[in-house]
């Protein structure tokens, strides 16, 4: 990686592994001019996983996707965009073990959604239930 004051090399300084968010924390140091920023690392699912669509077709994940029908389903909440971002979190944390041969169904993805939600917040569950009506 590149400094970002000069854009000379820079190196490692300290790395933590974020688990809850699937990231990689790092303090980093310019080797050139000294200074010192933090990185988060974080696996692009788009690239990673696809999606096998009703008709078939493959689409690339969406992490976004995913956080606004969350959102949606969340709306009722007084905290619902953290309380959505959390839950993308975690949906996406125990779809790496549906994903087969980095394919997902858009079904596995509601079922663990439907899942995450029904033990978090009951009406948020429904709502999301009804938004994705097959």
């Amino acid at each position: 990686m590149v400094c970002i004051q000069c854009g000379q090399k820079t190196g490692i300084s300290n790395s933590r592994p974020q688990r809850r968010s699937n990231q990689v924390w790092r303090r980093r140091q310019c080797e050139s001019c000294g200074t010192v920023f933090t990185t988060l690392e974080a696996v692009d699912y788009s690239v990673a996983w696809a999606v096998r669509g009703r008709n078939d077709r493959l689409l690339p994940f969406s992490r976004d996707s995913l956080f606004l029908s969350l959102y949606d389903a969340c709306q009722h909440r007084p905290h619902a965009l953290p309380d959505a971002a959390a839950l993308t979190d975690t949906i996406i944390a125990k779809l790496g073990s549906k994903a087969q041969q980095g394919v997902l169904s858009g079904a596995s993805i509601k079922q663990v959604a439907l899942v995450a939600l029904n033990r978090f917040d009951k009406a948020a569950s429904v709502r999301y239930a009804a938004l994705h009506q097959a």
